[in-house]
């Protein structure tokens, strides 16, 4: 069912991204050359002197007022956005950010804010597949598989690349790996794609020339260069998340602070126009090798300047682009000191600061390789990826993404592990040869047992080949008390018609679990399969034991 609807959610995805494009491609023309056009334009081919810095802050006023009085959820990257509707927030987005985000991003990246559209698309494909499934009578579950879906579809439709966005969705926001996630991304992905050349165009984004290098130096070469992108990425992170800060002590409302950020951008970009917008075209620059060395490092401090100013403002705008260029700034530097075409190294410079940045390796990896269709440099974005993603986690202890949601109080752990609940059996955690009470045992007697001898809650009842029979508790005994029941009564007289749930030394601690919520029961008899008799008993406590269980195989070493 969720793969069948997936195809309508990727149609949907693919439609949101051509309908941002056009918005960008709209707003950059109406912003610089003053005409009504969606055919793209460069901003770098504008002339309008000192007025260019006004444009910039004209188009964060609008986005400001958007966002105060439109929806404050259009503010930022887009991607923590996404991964709070999916894990605070039922999957449940609305129908206002689903309109507005496209469009304020548009406006801020026509305006020439440095920005890239995948955190936009990322945000308005996962309002379309999260829309659609509050049409329906779903799960949270559920709305989060097609929320994905649409957000792995649109970023398919931007950038060309199926594998990578399903990477993505699987590392970033999913928070699983099963079936029935997995299968409706990859239809809504290849939906998009398939869209693709209808809407927007075929081929790579970004195709280049440049030669894989082969042999073993290589591997030591993509290392040094995505461990260098690695320290980029951590560093980028810290100064974002400290202009963020100054910002916050400003003493006016923060509707104001895109604007004020936006004069930076504006100065900054009369000196160069690339760094304003998304700047694929600086992109494509650097992987064709076509760039002076004096003129990338340039690119890469002031891109990196008005990329943090801007987006520590809290305007709408996406970081993907930016950190591309970033760290195929970075790597096309390092590349003029290494064996080898400076484009190529510049390649392998975004796989590893998408890596470092977003805590994404396969993400990163595969994404380089699509981009640019140089499958064959895989084994070397890889080592890049690796080596970025190492040095983030030693540096930093949340990704870009996920530092702004633990400021709002909210601290994700971005890896992937097995509940342990889903792994350990029964038979590891029970309590063996347990208490128990006869079936012959008479009301009286019982309640004489509560009274004052009794060390837990309640007690297995048996007959005289140590079958289950039922649990009989302390509830039990005062209610016996309030009905009057005969004290000549056997306790198997009046448990003979109840229904007790059981489990089996093999069941999983998670269905037990399970179990105890759905029953109420504290304790749950485990019994013999094959002859019923009562083998165990597990109870709340016990299945706290499989978590230090699984601590323990964590942290205790030993030959």
């Amino acid at each position: 069912m969720l793969a069948a609807m997936a195809l309508v959610v990727g149609t949907g995805g693919a439609c949101g991204a051509w309908i941002l494009l056009k918005l960008i491609a709209t707003a950059t023309n109406l912003f610089w050359f003053g005409r009504l056009s969606d055919d793209p334009a460069p901003i770098a081919g504008a002339s309008l002197g000192l007025a260019a810095i006004m444009i910039p802050v004209i188009g964060s006023l609008i986005v400001g007022v958007m966002a105060r009085f439109g929806s404050e959820k259009i503010r930022g990257h887009g991607i923590p956005e996404a991964i709070e509707a999916i894990l605070y927030g039922e999957s449940r987005l609305s129908l206002k950010v689903a309109l507005l985000k496209p469009i304020s991003s548009a406006i801020s990246i026509g305006s020439g804010g440095p920005f890239g559209a995948e955190g936009p698309i990322i945000m308005t494909g996962g309002a379309i597949g999260s829309l659609f499934a509050q049409c329906f009578r779903l799960s949270a579950a559920e709305r989060k598989t097609l929320l994905v879906a649409g957000a792995a579809a649109g970023m398919t439709a931007i950038f060309n690349t199926p594998v990578a966005a399903i990477m993505l969705a699987i590392e970033i926001l999913l928070f699983e790996w099963k079936p029935r996630s997995f299968v409706p991304v990859v239809v809504a992905a290849l939906v998009a794609w398939a869209w693709r050349p209808l809407m927007i165009g075929s081929g790579p984004m970004f195709s280049f020339v440049a030669a894989t290098p082969e042999g073993v130096w290589p591997l030591g070469a993509g290392l040094l260069v995505g461990a260098a992108v690695g320290i980029e990425a951590s560093l980028l992170s810290i100064i974002l998340y400290r202009i963020e800060d100054l910002f916050h002590h400003l003493p006016i409302h923060w509707m104001w602070w895109p604007a004020i950020a936006a004069v930076v951008v504006g100065v900054v970009g009369l000196f160069d126009p690339n760094v304003l917008g998304a700047g694929y075209a600086s992109i494509q620059t650097l992987l064709d090798g076509s760039i002076a060395l004096r003129a990338a490092m340039i690119l890469l401090a002031l891109k990196a300047l008005v990329w943090l100013v801007a987006l520590g403002s809290g305007t709408s705008g996406g970081v993907l682009a930016p950190l591309l260029i970033l760290g195929g700034a970075a790597g096309y530097t390092i590349g003029n000191v290494l064996p080898g075409d400076p484009g190529f190294w510049a390649m392998v410079g975004m796989a590893g600061i998408m890596s470092g940045a977003m805590r994404a390796p396969m993400t990163g990896a595969l994404f380089a390789v699509e981009l640019t269709a140089h499958f064959d440099a895989l084994p070397l974005t890889v080592v890049a990826a690796g080596g970025s993603y190492a040095i983030s986690v030693l540096m930093m202890p949340r990704s870009i993404l996920t530092e702004k949601i633990a400021r709002r109080g909210r601290h994700i752990r971005q890896e992937y592990t097995v509940d342990p609940l889903d792994l350990i059996q029964a038979r590891q955690i029970m309590t063996r040869d347990p208490d128990v009470l006869p079936g012959t045992m008479q009301v009286a007697d019982a309640l004489t047992f509560f009274r004052q001898k009794a060390t837990h809650r309640s007690y297995p009842l048996v007959n005289a080949e140590g079958q289950l029979l039922g649990v009989v508790s302390r509830n039990d005994a005062l209610r016996w008390q309030d009905e009057e029941i005969p004290p000549d009564s056997t306790l198997a007289d009046i448990l003979s018609d109840a229904s007790q749930p059981a489990a089996y030394p093999e069941s999983l601690s998670g269905e037990i679990a399970d179990m105890i919520i759905t029953t109420g029961n504290g304790r749950i008899p485990i019994v013999d399969r094959a002859t019923r008799r009562v083998v165990g008993m597990l109870s709340r406590q016990d299945l706290l034991k499989t978590r230090s269980v699984y601590r323990l195989a964590e942290t205790r070493r030993e030959r």
